[in-house]
């Protein structure tokens, strides 16, 4: 059973920055898919970005250019910085680890951008 916890969310400004980190048990950590979702309140659940064990990064249309995902695999650590934040970025966002029949998910953490 891998074990994801997610941390660094918060209150922000329109137009800073936030930077989420997401821990995963595990030996193999470095085989892991990993990839960040966010789900904003009465919305379903979407991909935010993703990166893959050879370090192959996806991003989703929203995030292209802003949002930038990392993984520090000494550390089983994966990051999303998020810049240039604005309300409609505004939900609850979740790592998720994926890996042959491992597919797991933290509890998420909450961002909220507001003045």
């Amino acid at each position: 059973q891998v074990q994801v916890v997610e941390s660094g969310g918060g209150l922000v400004q329109p137009g800073g920055s936030l930077r989420l980190s997401c821990k995963a048990s595990g030996r193999i950590f470095s085989m892991y898919n990993l990839a960040w979702y966010r789900q904003a309140p009465g919305k379903e659940r979407e991909l935010v970005a993703s990166i893959n064990a050879i370090a192959r990064r996806n991003y989703a249309d929203a995030a292209k250019g802003r949002f930038t995902i990392s993984r520090e695999d000494a550390k089983n650590t994966v990051h999303l910085q998020m810049n240039s934040l604005n309300p409609d970025d505004t939900a609850v966002y979740y790592c998720n680890v994926r890996w042959r029949d491992i597919d797991a998910w933290g509890q998420g953490t909450e961002v909220t951008v507001s003045s």
